[in-house]
């Protein structure tokens, strides 16, 4: 069983606010968490144990995102009142409102300098906004309807927004313009961000997909289908190869970008799950959703080595060992019935094979080879063979070699010649004696060969017999 240390846990549950919580970002100082919700309140959670939590209220209508600045020192809220409030997120929470939207405010984000602001509203409009300045700076129009969330590109140059259009659309800031649309989504886009090197992003629809492109090429590179229902937020871990999305579904799920594969399903909400992020380094994640409910949770899966996660997957999905030839039809028990007896049954057979081989090989010198098998290699008629009076061959290694040749029977029914499908027969019987044997880099061509003849004979004397074909 797989090490628990890889499996997200669930560290702490927040409660304080009165409706859904609807947005969440924690402090790059990992010291606050960050919360909004239709209650009307922007809260600040200290992440510390037995720590008071900051309450501030200023907004007139639900709060729909929250954010953090990269230093940590302001916290940008975005509402339905139609307005924006920069925050200090200490004691006092004095604020500053922003107005430029006609209609609600669903998203708001900083770059990564700090100087800018963008944001997404109902009146189908992206702005972006000087944050120290706090002024109106441009306005980006193109979607025709709701705009559901808008992101800053890393470098600060793009911005990417989506909408209830069913559009996802890459801007330009410097020329102000759309330079690229995807129209992949069949239901409405309800959240899109970047991934940490600004080369692609994702989006997160109501269809129940989650959907990533690169914007280098302006390609759709995966495309997720495993909620049951629309799919509301997501965030890139900052490694950029995990994405987690929360959805309707009230579930949260862990995608692996390496492996294109689900990680991890996660319950903890008793309702649809609304906002999700990840912190600035990726040890935590924290969602909120319709159950008022705040939980933080621990990642874990990231703290070892990568290709240990894939190996501990690889071993809870398939318990049992790697298939044996003696597993193939037609089938015989099982092996592996229990550890030690597995153990001890693999111990006999390599004994017994590597006893086999060592005897063939001091029985196959060339210079008597002839001779041993009296065998005339130019007729091909065979005598008695020492492989055949021999008593320590394997049961199970002869049995095996004798369903194969009454497999390749069936397999060689074709409008050959008689001597080519004795030839047939024999160069397929090499190959597989020497891939079944083990420690087969020890045991020749010869001895292979030799094998196969002796057991095509002893099948059936009447199929007559073949020169050895050379591998």
């Amino acid at each position: 069983m797989a090490s628990a240390l890889e499996d997200p846990t669930l560290e702490q549950n927040f409660k304080g606010h009165k409706d859904a919580v609807t947005s969440v970002d924690f402090n790059p100082n990992n010291k606050q968490l960050a919360t909004t919700s239709i209650d009307k309140c922007l809260m600040i959670w200290n992440l510390k144990p037995q720590t008071r939590a900051y309450r501030f209220t200023g907004h007139k209508d639900a709060v729909m995102c929250v954010q953090f600045s990269p230093s940590g020192q302001l916290v940008a809220s975005a509402s339905r009142d139609k307005t924006i409030r920069l925050w200090t997120p200490n004691v006092k929470g004095a604020s500053t409102a922003f107005t430029a939207h006609s209609a609600a405010v669903r998203s708001v984000n900083f770059s990564c300098d700090e100087n800018f602001l963008v944001t997404a509203s109902d009146d189908k409009s992206v702005k972006v906004w000087n944050a120290h300045q706090q002024r109106f700076l441009l306005s980006l129009k193109g979607h025709n309807n709701w705009v559901r969330s808008a992101r800053f590109s890393p470098d600060g140059r793009l911005v990417v927004s989506c909408s209830d259009d069913r559009t996802v659309k890459i801007w330009d800031t410097v020329r102000r313009e759309c330079i690229n649309t995807f129209t992949d989504h069949k239901g409405f886009a309800n959240f899109v961000d970047f991934n940490p090197s600004g080369t692609c992003i994702a989006s997160a629809g109501t269809d129940n997909s989650v959907k990533l492109w690169d914007v280098r090429i302006n390609k759709l590179l995966q495309h997720y289908q495993v909620h049951s229902s629309a799919v509301n937020c997501l965030s890139f871990h900052p490694s950029g190869n995990y994405l987690i999305t929360a959805s309707t579904d009230c579930t949260l799920k862990i995608m692996d970008l390496l492996e294109g594969r689900l990680l991890y399903t996660l319950h903890g909400h008793q309702g649809p799950v609304i906002a999700v992020t990840f912190s600035r380094h990726g040890e935590y994640f924290a969602s909120g959703g319709s159950d008022s409910q705040v939980l933080v949770w621990k990642t874990n899966f990231d703290r070892i080595p990568y290709n240990d996660v894939l190996k501990s997957h690889s071993i809870r999905t398939n318990p049992d060992p790697a298939p044996q030839i003696t597993d193939i039809h037609p089938r015989i028990p099982h092996l592996h019935t229990s550890g030690l007896q597995t153990i001890q049954s693999r111990a006999v057979e390599v004994k017994c094979a590597s006893h086999l081989t060592d005897q063939v090989n001091s029985s196959l010198d060339p210079s008597c080879l002839a001779n041993s098998y009296g065998m005339d290699l130019a007729s091909g008629e065979p005598a008695t063979s020492i492989l055949e009076e021999c008593t320590d061959i394997p049961p199970k290694l002869a049995s095996t070699l004798g369903h194969i040749v009454e497999q390749l029977d069936v397999l060689t029914q074709a409008p050959l010649a008689p001597r080519s499908l004795t030839y047939y027969r024999m160069f397929l019987l090499q190959l597989i004696v020497v891939s079944i044997v083990p420690g087969n880099r020890s045991i020749s061509m010869q001895t292979a060969s030799s094998c196969a003849v002796w057991f095509l004979h002893r099948q059936n004397p009447q199929r007559g017999s073949a020169t050895c074909l050379p591998l």
